[in-house]
């Protein structure tokens, strides 16, 4: 993401622009791949340690002072402690200069994809990160732009062919990305370019897969015939920031659930009401297909940057919006400095480090990653349970659903208003004891039940006696 003008273009989705989208992915032309029998015979699967998956995302230049590889291998131990699962790297490859937004230019505007930015580290150092990740027993993927290139890239010389161009045989820019120019995907020699890049990660540097930038502005056919060819090398995890469910079927294990995202921010703002979390998930039960992923989150680079910190947003609804992101179904996602309280929007073309902090935050954050692993039923995909919606009378107020998987069980409350409220919940499921995540205060439910929540206050019970 370039600027705020173009952050609201994209996230809006603009109709025009989707079905333009939609169409050209639909006609153009396969992929010229040497693994045709790997495409013809592949069954898609999501790999075994994605089911628990939480994702942490790194800005590699804000992320400390030096702003390098080295700097994120030496805080690994603490991310692990914290309890995440998967690293997920913005772009690390070299930025372009020419036409260059700021002073240090935008991640998304890649110069050379087999390369690394040398502001960040060598490719031995890189080589070193991801080796002592899987040391940890943590994954790695990195952010991969493959809409659009720098106006530097060398394929501009070599293969200018690879490009969109005007009518009159000018390189085009998407939107008013003035950095960066578009490919065309109609080159099927572009599409095996791109997919042997690809595969070059996986394949020698030992990546876990890809987190990938406007997915839904490159054909699906080629995203549904990269996927068997990445398996085949290893089972790779595979992130669209992208929410068209069409990506769910084939190609993608996981796409961003930017709907919810706005739905979080627009009761923040006191704009919608806690309905529209039950109307959310019952649409996406009746449009994705069944074991998909969907990314859920309440802060990333984009909405750091251009929308405001979680601060901004929800005020001091910041922990019960967390929460709901972590116990909903979907896949967590925590943007860098979260766990210590993020509370300033980072600069996009520039240094900006974080400033690293004690924070009560720390412990929630583990609190919840801990709790995404131990309980079942907050699993991703098909592998948790279904999100069934409880009557509280007070439903424009207080969200209220359980999930449960085989033996365990989650019972989740939240007050999304800044206001106390009074709800009486009223389903035979719900009967049992409890011990409350955060609190381990024991709460004894009945069938029928009342209960008191403060302003923006979440309880999140659960049947096993499991100290997270």
């Amino acid at each position: 993401m370039k600027d705020k003008s173009i952050f609201l273009v994209r996230h809006h989705l603009i109709l025009f622009i989707f079905f333009s989208v939609f169409a050209f992915q639909r006609c153009n032309t396969p992929v010229n791949t040497q693994d045709e029998n790997l495409v013809e015979n592949y069954r898609f699967n999501h790999a075994e340690w994605t089911r628990d998956a939480t994702v942490y995302e790194v800005n590699v230049r804000q992320f400390s002072e030096e702003g390098t590889f080295e700097a994120v291998e030496a805080e690994l131990d603490r991310l692990k402690n914290l309890g995440v699962d998967i690293l997920w790297l913005m772009p690390i490859h070299p930025i372009g200069e020419k036409n260059r937004k700021g002073p240090m230019g935008s991640y998304y505007s890649v110069k050379d994809y087999y390369d690394v930015n040398s502001e960040f580290g060598t490719m031995k150092d890189f080589e070193s990160l991801v080796s002592a990740i899987h040391a940890k027993d943590m994954q790695i993927i990195i952010d991969w732009v493959p809409n659009h290139s720098s106006w530097d890239n060398p394929l501009t010389e070599t293969h200018p062919e690879f490009y969109m161009k005007d009518s009159v045989g000018n390189f085009i820019s998407p939107f008013d990305w003035t950095d960066v120019i578009r490919f065309d995907y109609e080159n099927p020699e572009l599409r095996q370019y791109m997919m042997d890049a690809m595969k070059f990660w996986v394949a020698e540097k030992n990546i876990d897969g890809f987190r990938c930038d406007v997915a839904h502005m490159v054909p699906v056919s080629f995203w549904e015939e990269l996927k068997p060819v990445l398996d085949s090398v290893k089972p790779v995890f595979m992130l669209a920031e992208s929410d068209q469910p069409e990506l769910n079927e084939t190609a993608f294990d996981a796409t961003y659930d930017w709907k919810f995202h706005h739905i979080m921010n627009e009761i923040g703002k006191g704009n919608e009401n806690a309905t529209a979390v039950r109307a959310h998930f019952e649409w996406v039960d009746s449009v994705y297909p069944t074991d998909s992923y969907l990314l859920q989150f309440t802060s990333n680079h984009d909405e750091n940057s251009w929308a405001g910190t979680v601060f901004d947003r929800y005020g001091e609804g910041a922990k019960a919006f967390a929460v709901l992101s972590f116990t909903v179904p979907g896949m967590p996602l925590i943007y860098n400095a979260q766990e210590v309280g993020l509370d300033k929007m980072l600069e996009f073309f520039t240094k900006d480090p974080i400033n690293w902090k004690e924070s009560p935050f720390t412990d929630f954050y583990r609190t919840l990653n801990d709790m995404k692993t131990e309980n079942q039923a907050l699993h991703n995909g098909a592998a948790g349970g279904e999100a069934i919606f409880l009557e509280t009378g007070n439903d424009e107020a207080v969200t209220a659903f359980i999930r449960a998987k085989d033996e365990n069980k989650v019972i989740v409350l939240i007050n999304l208003t800044g206001t106390e409220q009074q709800i009486e919940l009223n389903h035979e499921k719900i009967t049992g004891d409890y011990n409350e995540v955060f609190t381990g205060q024991e709460i004894a439910l009945r069938e029928k039940h009342g209960m008191t929540l403060g302003p923006w206050e979440y309880r999140v019970l659960t049947p096993e006696e499991v100290e997270y």
